[in-house]
């Protein structure tokens, strides 16, 4: 029977498989969005960001947690703890960068338990305050982190200066 409780955990290198798995779903779905602003992906994809975030593991200022169903890596959050940063007029936060669920294993709160993991997480590292961006097109996303008490408080806007190709 399967489990009805995600169960999670911090990744570790050998999750990077699974990882850019989800990771290339992540790249999928903003490239639908707008495929001017995002990647495109590649079949290079999932080895690369795997690769990327398996590097993450070990960073004494990184978070990476996957989320299992029944023994499998259904979902993964990966977070930053960053100092000033001048350009954004921000102070030391926290940046939550990913959070994807393997939509074929979305509404069973896996993201919700990522989500509560990952501020728990922050927290004990003593971030002040998490950010993050979610892409305009995104709009489960945005209302999922409404419900989880974030705010809007900045807007991206792009401008192409080359057609593309």
């Amino acid at each position: 029977m399967p489990s009805s409780k995600p169960q999670i955990r911090a990744a570790s290198a050998n999750d990077a498989e699974a990882l850019g798995r989800l990771g290339t779903l992540l790249v999928e779905q903003h490239y639908s969005f707008d495929p001017q602003r995002f990647l495109a992906p590649t079949p290079q994809t999932a080895q690369g960001y795997g690769s990327f975030l398996a590097s993450q593991v070990n960073v004494a200022d990184a978070v990476v947690m996957v989320a299992e169903l029944d023994g499998r890596v259904v979902g993964y959050a990966y977070g930053t703890i960053e100092g000033y940063d001048w350009p954004s007029l921000r102070g030391p936060a926290a940046v939550l960068h990913d959070l994807l669920v393997d939509p074929a294993e979305r509404n069973r709160a896996v993201g919700q338990a990522l989500l509560d993991a990952m501020m728990d997480a922050l927290a004990a590292r003593d971030a002040p305050r998490v950010v993050l961006v979610t892409a305009e097109g995104n709009v489960a996303a945005q209302r999922f982190f409404e419900r989880a008490s974030f705010r809007r408080t900045m807007v991206e806007m792009t401008r192409e200066l080359k057609p593309s190709k």
